[in-house]
């Protein structure tokens, strides 16, 4: 048997939730790769909406949906996730199936501008209130950095406390690892 890596094991998680035609959230678009991902799992009759708040991150994702003919199939927002509830129409919402949050700083850029415990929360919250149930929220968790550490601390106490009967809450990591290994966190909602 062979153990899954971090972000495959992500990608497995959203392949059982997220099927063509469903509605899809990118809450940290980075460099494009989870977008991209989202849109061939959607399809052309599904939908992905993503979000950074950095303009290095939109033209990178921009620039890899163009080169994969994939742009029609995503809206990309230069804004927050802690917006999605404001940004994805109410229409769309009743489609939703998975989400994927690679928490820290964007890769190859300002490692001073990362993700924060309560944008997250807040964007989890609102996800957990509008996506059908079975759905699924991936959170890939980098702490090896100041602000990474207090942002994991933050998200773990938060979903230690989601209701079992509404969702069931997975961490999925490797514990033997040095320089603090990313780890999954999925919530999954029941009802």
């Amino acid at each position: 048997m062979k153990l899954d890596r971090i972000l495959p094991f992500a990608r497995i998680l959203l392949e059982k939730a997220v099927q063509p035609g469903d509605i899809a959230v990118d809450g940290t678009m980075g460099n494009g790769f989870d977008t991209v991902f989202l849109a061939n799992l959607t399809g052309e009759a599904g939908h992905v909406y993503a979000f950074d708040i950095q303009s290095e991150a939109i033209q990178n994702t921009t620039a890899k949906l163009e080169a994969e003919q994939l742009s029609e199939r995503c809206t990309l927002f230069h804004a927050g996730h802690e917006q999605l509830k404001d940004l994805i129409p109410e229409k769309e919402t009743r489609s939703l199936t998975g989400a994927i949050f690679n928490l820290g700083y964007l890769p190859g850029g300002d490692k001073t501008i990362t993700t924060k415990a309560s944008t997250t929360i807040s964007a989890i919250e609102q996800l957990l209130e509008k996506m059908k149930p079975e759905g699924i929220i991936v959170l890939v968790i980098y702490h090896g950095h100041p602000e990474g550490a207090i942002e994991r601390d933050e998200l773990l106490a938060y979903v230690k406390h989601l209701p079992q009967d509404k969702t069931h809450v997975l961490q999925y990591g490797f514990i033997n690892q040095v320089n603090h290994p990313p780890f999954i966190v999925a919530i999954e909602k029941r009802v």
